[in-house]
Formats: structure tokens, sequence, C-alpha cells
């Protein structure tokens, strides 16, 4: 009886393991995902620096809707003294319709040696996939805003007064897969207003070096058409960095 008993035991266990886990069954598709980057460079000898940057851009992507947040960070300092102080944040929100979809999005900077030190922009705006396949990704945005800059104090200006200024902002979002590893995606973003004009170019190339870890190679030119005085109308910004991504 015992004999019977013990077989008959393994195959009832067996068939309820297969019928708990179906042969066809899947994970759920996670909707988050993360990224999370960093890069240091140290100087020493006749020139004695360091720099060091940051990156976090943390994706909700659901059927309905896309909630997106990117946080950059930039540091630098010769001789124990700080050259460079750089923080940015972009929040953006995107209801899917049937063709693309509607956005509000918000891009705040505080740069300490910047010319200037705070920029505000609230936009809104429509945005569609104009290329979506494995290899290319090509999406367009375009919608109005406000901007509001803080220009750095100078020797012309000790106490300069804020720009406000109602805006058109145009973007393209570009993703090129090279190789199963390799990607290139660049970021081009037109914000036109009456008091000023912006162009920003953020590019990267991304090596994906083991599992979910990568090399990654930016580089960002922003250009604006009125600065104060004694400030460069071209700020770029190059990175070398490790990136780790949460799936």
């Amino acid at each position: 009886m015992l004999k019977f008993i013990a077989p008959s035991s393994l195959f009832f266990i067996s068939f309820q393991s297969v019928a708990l886990v179906p042969p066809d069954y899947k994970e759920p598709a996670n909707d988050f995902t993360a990224e999370v980057e960093a890069g240091l460079q140290l100087n020493m000898g006749n020139t004695e620096s360091s720099s060091f940057n940051g990156r976090t851009q943390l994706i909700f992507d659901t059927k309905q809707t896309k909630q997106e947040a990117v946080l950059k960070a930039y540091f630098a300092s010769e001789k124990n003294q700080t050259t460079s102080e750089k923080y940015e944040l972009q929040l953006q929100s995107n209801y899917k319709l049937d063709r693309g979809y509607i956005f509000g999005r918000g891009d705040f900077t505080w740069d300490q040696f910047g010319s200037y030190t705070k920029i505000s922009i609230f936009s809104i705006g429509y945005g569609f996939d104009a290329l979506n396949s494995y290899r290319t990704k090509l999406s367009l945005e375009v919608g109005p805003g406000y901007r509001y800059n803080l220009p750095t104090e100078s020797l012309a200006e000790s106490n300069p007064e804020a720009e406000k200024d109602v805006i058109l902002r145009t973007a393209a979002k570009v993703s090129q897969k090279l190789q199963e590893y390799t990607s290139i995606n660049a970021d081009l973003t037109a914000e036109v207003g009456d008091k000023n004009n912006t162009l920003t170019l953020d590019m990267n190339y991304k090596n994906l070096v083991f599992q979910d870890w990568a090399f990654k190679i930016g580089v960002n030119i922003k250009y604006t058409e009125e600065v104060p005085e004694d400030s460069k109308h071209t700020d770029t910004i190059t990175t070398f960095n490790l990136l780790y991504t949460f799936r």
C-alpha cells in the first residue's frame, strides 16, 4: 500500500505544480525602469582639479500614461576651490492618445557659475512618434510655454531683474541602435521667445558592457542668444560615465 501511495503522491504534487504554473506562463511586464550613472575625473601634477557628474532617470510607462523624471548634477573644483556647480531637474507627464500624446513638462536649472543662475520653464503640447522600429525611434514635440530666467550678477548689473517670457518649445528625440549592444541617442530642443532664444543638443553614445552595465559618452551643448555681460553664448559639457539600468 505504501509503495502505491508514494508514487501517487508525487504524481499529484507534480500535477498541482503544472496547474499552478502553466507551460506558457510569463512574468508580468515591468512598467518601471530606472537609470543611474556617474563619472569622476581627477587631475594631479601641474593642475590639481577634480570633477564629478551624475544622472538619475526614472520612468513609469503604462498603457495610458508615461511619467518621466531626470535629475542631473555637475561639480568641479580646482585647488580646493569650486569652479562649477550645476543641477538640472526635468519632469514630464504624457497622456497617450490613439495617435501621439499630450504632455506637460517642467525644466528647472540651478547654476552657480552660469550666465543664468536660475531657469524655470513650464510647457504643454502635443507629441507623436514619427518613427518607431526596433533600430530607429524618432519622436517630435511642439507646444507653448513660460520661461523664467534669473541672470547672474555682473559688474554692470549687481542686482539683475529676472526675465519672464512666453515661448514656443519644439523638440526632436532620436534613438538609433547601431548594433545589439550599442546605440546613439540625441535630443534637440529649441525655445523661442520675444526676449531670448535657446538651442540645446543633448547627445550620447552608449555601449553595453555586461548585463545591465554600460559605458556612456555624452555631450551637452546649449546656445543662448542673449546673455549677460562677460558671459559666453555657448555652454558645453562632456561626460564619460558608467551607467546601470534597473528593470
